[in-house]
């Protein structure tokens, strides 16, 4: 087979394919107010207590514990936990009554 004729089945064959046009769907987005634990410095508790109170509490890996801990040293404070106030109210009242300093914002 010659090129040319290739080229006519090429061509033959591409104006026969039908275009398909793509239904528009409607995506209706619920939107959730998130809420963020904010845990401040304070000069009573220990580097070792956050940390394992953030782990416990706010089920923080050793690692992001540790550097939760280091930010609210040298910042001030730190967001520790962010969802639905009322998956944070707990935890948050976990962080105050292990004497640490804590809001939801």
């Amino acid at each position: 087979m010659g090129f040319v004729k290739i080229y006519k089945l090429a061509k033959n064959y591409s104006m026969s394919i039908k275009e398909k046009t793509l239904e528009k769907v409607s995506v209706k987005e619920e939107v959730v107010k998130q809420n963020e634990i904010v845990l401040f410095n304070d000069d009573v508790n220990t580097f070792d207590h956050v940390i394992d109170t953030l782990v416990d509490v706010c089920e923080h890996t050793p690692e992001q514990a540790e550097q939760c801990a280091i930010l609210v040293h040298y910042k001030g404070k730190c967001t520790v936990k962010t969802g639905e106030y009322a998956y944070l109210e707990p935890r948050c009242s976990k962080l105050l009554n292990a004497g640490l300093s804590a809001e939801i914002v």
